[in-house]
């Protein structure tokens, strides 16, 4: 009972959209109109400029990285990739945004910091690496899910492959958009210089 308790508040914290929060109360819009139209951390830089696209990131990163220590605050025998993974649904499907969310990547970071650092350090330096080699967001982003189940596969203390398989499947169905453009040739990279039209400026407050 306690497990789905937890699993269901988890859910709940990745569900706040933090992305449509900042862009409405800062700029007056909602950022999934704009951009990539993802209400992400890189959506977010995009469009609303570093600073609210780094409060972005931090609070979902934040969001993952509590709910995978709730077992642990809780004192509970719980896995924390349970309850870490319940927020990143959340964070992509979440309940309080008509359950268009984001892409999940900044959500896994927080998660894997407490469930696995070694895990989380892997993971997202291939996730750098392959983001620097091809100048695309969306194949380090897809490179996250396939890190992390080649993890599970070789570290024997990781038990969760048909977990991480589905969350591969996952990243791939969020990327959906992304993938078809690239192979239509309309998939921007990031140092594409014409997403700087996008940009837009926090409003005035009279």
């Amino acid at each position: 009972m306690l497990l789905y308790t937890l699993l269901i508040a988890s859910y709940l914290l990745g569900s706040i959209p933090a992305a449509i929060i900042i862009g409405k109360i800062f700029f007056g819009i909602d950022i999934r109109k704009h951009g990539s139209l993802n209400p992400g951390a890189t959506n977010s830089i995009r469009v609303l400029g570093k600073k609210a696209g780094l409060a972005v990131l931090i609070f979902d990163i934040g969001k993952g990285s509590l709910a995978a220590a709730l077992p642990l605050l809780l004192h509970q025998d719980i896995d924390p990739i349970y309850t870490g993974l319940a927020a990143v649904i959340g964070h992509c499907f979440p309940i309080f945004a008509g359950f268009r969310g984001g892409k999940a990547i900044a959500t896994t970071a927080g998660m894997l910091i407490v469930a696995n650092p070694i895990m989380f350090l892997i993971v997202y330096l291939t996730f750098i690496a392959v983001i620097w080699i091809t100048k695309y967001v969306f194949f380090g982003s897809i490179s996250v899910g396939v890190t992390i189940l080649l993890y599970a596969f070789f570290d024997a203390s990781v038990e969760h492959e048909l977990i991480f398989i589905i969350y591969l499947l996952l990243l791939i169905y969020l990327h959906r958009s992304n993938i078809i453009n690239f192979i239509n040739q309309q998939e921007p990279k990031i140092n594409d210089k014409t997403i700087k039209k996008d940009r837009i400026g926090p409003k005035k407050i009279s």
